[in-house]
């Protein structure tokens, strides 16, 4: 038991962390990424700070000598951004093509930090 939930841990974590490393770079590189935020009236400090956060976070999550509580820091983080983005596409009407996308990144989250809880539970 320990070995798949330590096997669907890795394989979680690491796609969940490559993609919001992957796209906290796009909030450097895309100037449609860019345009998106100006568009919503955000301050273009926040998508950079939004990248930097987004960067740190993934690299937290796959180091794994790192304490618990700055994972589960790391993990909270990712949750408000996930949750806040569902939220914002609803708020500005886009359609299930942008909505659904950060509801399915949460719930790969959602695996992610059930089976890093699970693998401390069986540990301890």
């Amino acid at each position: 038991m320990m070995k798949k939930i330590t096997i669907t841990y890795w394989i979680t974590t690491s796609l969940f962390a490559l993609m919001m490393i992957m796209s906290g770079t796009m909030y450097f590189v895309s100037q449609e990424v860019k345009a998106n935020f100006a568009l919503l009236g955000f301050n273009d400090a926040f998508r950079i700070e939004l990248g930097i956060a987004k960067w740190i976070g993934g690299i937290v999550l796959l180091i794994p000598a790192l304490p618990r509580n700055v994972k589960d820091w790391a993990y909270a983080g990712f949750g408000i951004t996930l949750l806040s983005a569902f939220i914002l596409h609803i708020s500005v009407g886009d359609g299930p093509d942008k909505f659904i996308g950060p509801l399915v990144v949460f719930g790969l989250m959602a695996v992610s930090y059930w089976t890093f809880t699970k693998r401390l539970s069986i540990k301890a």
